[in-house]
């Protein structure tokens, strides 16, 4: 597989402790929305026993200019070295990979459980089937503690309010440590929250991703709702 060359375009704060990362897109690379590709750093000031490369979901969409990533910001060598860069620095990118991408049949809808940073994917394929008019049924779930924690929450909220085919629901579960004022849904994704979005849980085809406890919950919800095991497809975010 080629190995291409990013350089650093910019960086900015996207929600709480969060950094997106945007980059010229290196000719030749093409992806499919919903996939990753494995960023690596340049002779790193420091480094950890994990190395100086991680796999990270690209969470531009295809049709936009660029590639952009996004991260939550953690006391790791990496991230440190990541977070400190300047525009005009390189990394390494390889890739893409993964099949987390959205199926073909616009008739069958698509329901997306996603909490926290597990957003970037579902970012990219939201975006790139509204983009195409792709007419698939998109509902997305979306789980964090406070707002402030929400990356790309606006966007998201804009985009679904445009388009009458995509329905964002966005729930707090930490709203007694927030700072904003909320009208939305508030607690964790349960099976009652699912049944008052969704008529019929059989029809879609369900994306999963997140942290692997809360792709773990949500598949046994799923399947406890008894949801085809056919129709659930996860992307697991350990170690970000």
């Amino acid at each position: 597989m080629t190995t291409f060359t990013l350089k650093l375009k910019r960086k900015e704060s996207i929600a709480d402790g969060t950094l997106a990362f945007y980059f010229d897109r290196p000719a030749g690379f093409d992806f499919q929305a919903g996939q990753c590709a494995r960023l690596g750093l340049i002779d790193p000031p420091e480094t950890d026993e994990e190395g100086n490369g991680r796999i990270f979901s690209l969470a531009g969409a295809p049709y936009e200019q660029g590639l952009m990533v996004a991260t939550r910001v953690r006391d790791s060598a990496f991230k440190r070295v990541l977070s400190a860069m300047a525009p005009g620095e390189e990394l390494t990118l390889k890739g893409p990979y993964g099949s987390y991408t959205l199926h073909n049949k616009a008739e069958t809808p698509a329901v997306f459980i996603t909490g926290g940073i597990g957003v970037t994917p579902v970012r990219s394929m939201i975006l790139q089937a509204l983009h195409d008019e792709a007419g698939h049924r998109l509902t997305v779930f979306y789980a964090n503690r406070r707002p402030e924690d929400a990356a790309f929450l606006d966007e998201l909220t804009r985009a679904c309010a445009e388009h009458a085919n995509c329905t964002l629901i966005a729930t707090m579960t930490q709203m007694d440590k927030s700072r904003r004022d909320w009208q939305g849904e508030t607690g964790y994704i349960d099976q009652a929250m699912l049944r008052r979005y969704l008529d019929d849980l059989s029809r879609p085809v369900f994306y999963l991703d997140g942290p692997p406890a809360m792709v773990k919950a949500m598949r046994q919800m799923l399947n406890e709702s008894g949801v085809d095991e056919d129709n659930i497809r996860t992307e697991e975010f350990a170690g970000y």
